[in-house]
C-alpha cells in the first residue's frame, strides 16, 4: 500500500477514509486533527495505534521519539516512544490527543 507522500495528504486519506490507504479508529483520527500540533505532524495509523512522525515515512527512517494513542475503545492510552513509559489512560480520544500534545518533546513539532 502506498504510503502518502506528505503530510497534509496523510491526514486527507484519514479523514476521507480513503479506499486502499492506512486506516484508523475515526474518533481518535479526528480528535488528533482537531490539535493544531498533531494536524502538522505525519498521523501514522498501524495494529491499533495512532502514531505521529515529523515527516512522511521515507527508507531512511523516521524520527520516533513522539508519544502515541492506542486505539479501540475507552480507556485510550498514550505511551511514548516504544511503549516506555504510559503517560495516561483517558475516558475519550479528545483526551488522549491533547495527552499527546502535553507530551510532545522540544516544545512540539520544531
Amino acid at each position: 500500500m502506498p504510503e502518502a507522500p506528505d503530510i497534509p495528504t496523510a491526514w486527507r486519506q484519514l479523514l476521507e477514509r480513503t479506499p486502499g490507504t492506512r486506516q484508523g479508529d475515526p474518533l481518535v483520527i479526528e480528535a488528533a486533527y482537531a490539535q493544531p500540533e498533531l494536524r502538522s505532524l505525519y498521523p501514522w495509523p498501524s495494529h491499533g495505534i495512532l502514531k505521529f512522525l515529523r515527516s512522511a515515512p521515507s527508507s531512511a527512517g523516521n524520527d520516533d521519539n513522539l508519544p502515541f494513542i492506542v486505539c479501540g475503545k475507552p480507556p485510550y492510552t498514550v505511551y511514548t516512544s516504544g511503549y516506555t513509559t504510559l503517560l495516561g489512560e483517558v475516558a475519550t480520544p479528545e483526551e488522549a490527543a491533547a495527552l499527546v500534545v502535553a507530551h510532545l518533546p522540544g516544545g512540539g513539532t520544531g
